[in-house]
């Protein structure tokens, strides 16, 4: 049986994935990619309940979110999803998505690693590489996710302490959980305002329950970035652009 080289999902936005303007949350975005991802993992025979019996897990390390369209709630939209080769230890995967009308809304690429539970670290692709089809015939949207941007502009600094709904069954914050920390520091007058256009994140470590992170928001027109730090140790970057809302 040949391997399932793309899967595509359709889903109804309901309130639960839209933000208090009825748009799309960047949150819910990722909480799509990142479900649809594992199902198509999942068929593919590397799925979470597959790995984690030998220890390992799926996570991101680098992604990046184009939003060209908006989305509203009560629209369907459609999500289609393709792993490409394998970059040494690095599992790309991209997305794209189509409004009812069956015009793009948007793209997104991202990288994913083998996780080590037990010893909280990547791990060799190993046999896990074997299972993912040759899509080397296939375009990507865009271009590999690359690293997060730096600003110069006016600053704002917070903190943050992870609470139970962020944590996720790895035991540390769900990537998704990051966009709403975004969010969160654009403010509700921002973001009544403005939606996040472009978003390219780096995860460059994860953050478990009780490590507070200290949040260095930086604005430049409509340009932003998002820094946490823990104990001088940056654990991930966030960075893009907003757009008026339509």
């Amino acid at each position: 049986m040949p391997l399932q080289k793309t899967y595509r999902e359709e889903m109804l936005l309901l309130s639960r994935d839209c933000d208090m303007g009825g748009l799309w949350r960047p949150s819910a975005v990722l909480t799509a990619m990142q479900e649809t991802a594992g199902t198509h993992s999942h068929n593919l025979g590397c799925g979470r309940e597959t790995l984690v019996k030998d220890g390992i897990v799926w996570v991101l390390t680098r992604c990046e979110v184009h939003m060209d369209r908006e989305a509203h709630i009560g629209q369907r939209v459609s999500i289609e999803t393709f792993p490409m080769p394998l970059r040494r230890w690095f599992f790309p995967r991209y997305f794209t998505f189509r409004g009812e009308d069956g015009e793009p809304l948007g793209a997104a690429g991202t990288l994913w690693v083998l996780f080590d539970l037990e010893k909280r670290c990547m791990v060799a692709p190993g046999a896990v590489a074997e299972t993912i089809p040759d899509n080397s015939d296939l375009v990507p949207p865009m271009g590999v996710p690359g690293p997060v941007a730096r600003l110069t502009g006016t600053e704002m600094d917070s903190a943050r302490m992870p609470v139970y709904s962020e944590l996720d069954v790895n035991g540390h914050v769900n990537n998704a959980r990051y966009a709403d920390w975004l969010c969160d520091a654009l403010g509700i007058e921002t973001m009544q305002e403005y939606r996040v256009k472009t978003m390219r994140l780096s995860y460059a470590a994860e953050i478990r329950p009780g490590q507070e992170m200290q949040l260095r928001l930086t604005r430049d027109g409509l340009a932003y970035h998002l820094t946490g730090t823990h104990e001088g140790k940056t654990h991930f970057e966030i960075g893009g652009e907003l757009e008026r809302r339509g």
